[in-house]
């Protein structure tokens, strides 16, 4: 696949216990699809992939790939800081249908270029999907740079990259120096319209949760260079942009899909519930976005 679009980095729904509500994510995709995603990413960091069981991440990407059935492109994380860890998820992830597979930079662990560079082609040689890298050093410790991104680009299932630095000058690099084929995302919902403006493909965003239609239409306008409107959307979202990460994420949003009815209270230790001193915060960037 050519990854491109508003593309849903999905929450996983869970009860307060903190086992996982299968029938939430049904209403959850069948959302996106109503109100226009153009992808969903199941068990990515917004969908607190640290903390699901091995069993439990299989489980979600079989349920999302069958339920969606075909109505939706479905991007399986699958990342990890074992590389054999990553290939075997991403053979599982094959076998269970994914359109593609998202693959974060290893974590912890720290390695150097070459290691990222190794690391990221004996997944793609072993299995044959669709691939897209992901870069969060914010959160991994691990930055993968522009020149390690130029190589992995010359193997054929290495699609596209996930670029969640919110650094527009690496951001201009990469757009320049990739070939047009490769799928240049941005991961930071806050810089997303100026990367798409410039040349970048869309976005895998945490705020497309709450706001899917809209989120679709920015991309859709920036897209067709209707840029007056798109930054006007963005502007309505910004506060979302921001105060979804006012806490680490994936705690703003689950609360913000609470009170929406989306999903319902549960969120897996060592993440807790939202602190109440910033339900205001959230409650406000919600009626920003006419979202409540």
């Amino acid at each position: 696949m050519s990854p491109q679009g508003s593309i849903v980095a999905i929450v996983t729904p869970m009860f307060p216990d903190e086992s996982l509500d299968i029938d939430a994510l049904h209403g959850l995709i069948d959302f996106h699809i109503n109100e226009g995603t153009d992808g969903i990413v199941i068990v990515g960091t917004t969908g607190e992939s640290p903390t699901v069981n091995y069993e439990e991440h299989c489980q979600l990407i079989e349920t999302t790939v069958k339920y969606a059935n075909k109505r939706i492109p479905v991007i399986a994380g699958t990342g990890a800081n074992s590389t054999q860890e990553a290939i075997d998820l991403t053979k599982e992830a094959k076998r269970l249908g994914a359109d593609a597979c998202l693959l974060v930079t290893p974590y912890y662990n720290k390695p150097n270029q070459a290691g990222l560079l190794q690391h990221f082609t004996k997944i793609a040689n072993e299995v044959a999907i669709d691939q897209i890298l992901y870069n969060v050093p914010s959160r991994t410790g691990c930055d993968l740079q522009n020149d390690t991104v130029l190589k992995l680009s010359e193997i054929p299932n290495i699609v596209g990259v996930k670029d969640a630095t919110g650094d527009m000058t690496r951001g201009i690099d990469l757009i320049k120096r990739l070939p047009s084929h490769f799928s240049i995302l941005s991961g930071d919902d806050a810089t997303a319209l100026s990367f798409m403006l410039l040349g970048g493909k869309g976005v895998i965003s945490v705020t497309a949760n709450v706001a899917p239609k809209l989120m679709h239409e920015m991309y859709a306008c920036a897209m067709s260079k209707q840029n007056e409107k798109a930054i006007e959307i963005n502007q309505q979202l910004f506060s979302l942009h921001t105060n979804l990460f006012i806490e680490s994420n994936p705690i703003p949003v689950k609360w913000a899909l609470k009170i929406m009815g989306l999903i319902k209270e549960g969120i897996r230790l060592p993440l807790v519930e939202l602190n109440q001193e910033h339900h205001k915060i959230i409650q406000t960037a919600m009626k920003e976005a006419h979202i409540q």
